[in-house]
């Protein structure tokens, strides 16, 4: 395997795999078991940087972190794509994906949670006080988060890794308080 750039995010449906590189509209495709590249890559007309990658195994769909303020929703099996969602209040950071809902993690240290059938929102996970910036996060299948974050109670600056919030702020109660 061979890509030149710097690539931000890779991810594996079946066979296949998926890579992104930093400012490019191609989403790159190898084989898996051999890594060689299948074809030219799929199109990603108006993607601009984009940031990480997630695939749902159910829908068969690739999620792409857009930089500007987006996530592009592209299908394996007939390569459309579509702007799925669009925020003008954060960046995207990290996606990850887990029983088709897709946690956005930003650049202002929220996570959201959305749902990939129809992209609503489902929720905002609370995280301590004293996480700083938030890197990665994953759900586990007992619907926890693991985090990975700058921030501890006893340093700010500390790297970390925690586990087990169960924390999520309904959409309804969301839009009696703030606006996401």
């Amino acid at each position: 395997m061979h890509v030149v750039g710097e690539v931000r995010g890779m991810t594996q449906l079946g066979d296949f795999v998926y890579a992104i590189c930093a400012e490019t509209s191609i989403i790159h495709q190898y084989f898996a078991d051999t890594l060689s590249p299948l074809g030219e890559g799929i199109h990603v007309e108006g993607m601009r940087d984009p940031w990480d990658i997630a695939v749902c195994h159910h829908n068969r769909q690739l999620y792409v972190a857009d930089y500007v303020y987006c996530i592009w929703r592209v299908s394996v099996d007939d390569r459309s794509c579509v702007k799925w969602l669009t925020s003008d209040t954060f960046h995207v950071w990290s996606l990850s994906l887990t029983s088709r809902r897709l946690l956005v993690t930003s650049l202002d240290g929220c996570l959201y949670q959305y749902s990939t059938d129809d992209g609503q929102l489902l929720g905002v996970v609370e995280l301590p006080q004293f996480v700083q910036d938030l890197w990665y996060a994953a759900e586990t299948a007992r619907g926890t988060f693991v985090i990975c974050h700058h921030g501890t109670r006893e340093d700010d600056e500390q790297p970390a890794v925690s586990a087990a919030f169960t924390s999520v702020i309904l959409c309804q109660r969301l839009t009696n308080n703030r606006q996401y």
